[in-house]
């Protein structure tokens, strides 16, 4: 049960999180969890354990993520947290002069703005905004299959995508 506001009525929902690549705009990978004032956090440090690689990598987010904790959990996971600062918080934002510098986390404040894409066409789309399936198991599933058919209309519109058979 979850509330989202101190006036609103406790409901059971579920919240659906997705770390996308920023070059293509794809989703990579995508978790259902329970709702509450931690699952986002986690969710996504869970998503981040799941990418291959010994390079380099970034992550975008919000300022719902600029905290100690998840700033610290990156840093030691070898991601650098590209969060947008949120100086209005007590104690300041977790984000340093060493990351806010660069022209990459300027360039990552303005793409991490189409993961809404896929959370839009799974609302409209994908019926993902009131799910008809009871269980988090069930919810999940629905949730990764609405995100690979987001992934699928993409690639269709994606410049230099050719299908099979087809000819340019």
């Amino acid at each position: 049960m979850f509330k989202k506001s101190h006036k609103s009525p406790a409901i059971l929902c579920y919240h659906g999180h997705i770390l996308m690549e920023n070059r293509s705009g794809l989703v990579v990978g995508a978790v259902v969890s329970h709702a509450d004032g931690f699952a986002e956090r986690a969710s996504a440090l869970q998503l981040l354990d799941c990418v291959p690689g010994a390079h380099a990598k970034t992550v975008g987010a919000d300022k719902a993520y600029d905290t100690r904790d998840f700033v610290n959990d990156c840093r030691t996971r070898n991601v650098t947290p590209h969060v947008a600062r949120n100086d209005e918080r007590w104690g300041g934002s977790a984000i340093d002069g060493r990351t806010s510098r660069h022209a990459g986390y300027r360039i990552s404040q303005i793409i991490r703005k189409r993961i809404e894409e896929h959370f839009g066409w799974g609302k409209t789309v994908g019926r993902i905004r009131q799910t008809v399936y009871r269980g988090i198991r069930r919810v999940d599933q629905h949730f990764k299959l609405t995100m690979v058919a987001s992934n699928l209309t993409r690639m269709a519109r994606m410049p230099g995508v050719v299908p099979q058979g087809a000819t340019r």
